[in-house]
């Protein structure tokens, strides 16, 4: 087996991987060519990748001109503890204020300190919530390939 072979995660370790983590970085392309990264909070199911961005962000600018992009996820100080997943991404563009709206609920979950139930009863942070929301689209990153590495698997040999 190659090198490249051993340390290939398996789509369940991706998806282990994805939720391990809290920040992607978010590579799309700007008109110059150039590429633009940003990192972003986001959930997941799988392998799909949602975050949410205002709609006048230079990164949904990006998307809406070309659709693809790269999302990153990585871990590791040493050359044998690093780990990553890199989805390069087909971009759905999401505008339905239910679906922002649940996006936002997810990352409110995910990275605040309301809980479901909680977030559900207390109208005043849902109404925030949605006043937040209306300036914003969700974009919903599904992979079309995935690059992945594992260097814990080499077992200390290089």
């Amino acid at each position: 087996m190659s090198r490249r072979g051993q340390i290939t995660m398996s789509e369940d370790e991706i998806v282990d991987f994805i939720g391990q983590r809290r920040i992607v970085v978010l590579a799309t392309v700007k008109s110059d060519g150039r590429p633009h990264l940003v990192p972003m909070w986001f959930v997941h199911d799988g392998p799909v990748i949602e975050v949410w961005s205002y709609s006048r962000s230079q990164k949904t600018l990006n998307l809406r001109r070309d659709p693809r992009a790269t999302l990153l996820l990585e871990t590791g100080a040493e050359y044998g503890e690093l780990r990553g997943v890199s989805l390069e991404c087909d971009v759905q563009i999401l505008e339905a204020p239910e679906d922002v709206e649940r996006i936002g609920l997810g990352l409110t979950q995910r990275y605040g300190s309301l809980s479901p139930s909680g977030l559900a009863a207390d109208e005043q942070a849902r109404a925030a919530l949605r006043a937040r929301a209306a300036k914003r689209v969700g974009l919903r990153f599904t992979p079309t390939r995935k690059i992945t590495w594992d260097h814990r698997k080499l077992g200390g040999t290089y």
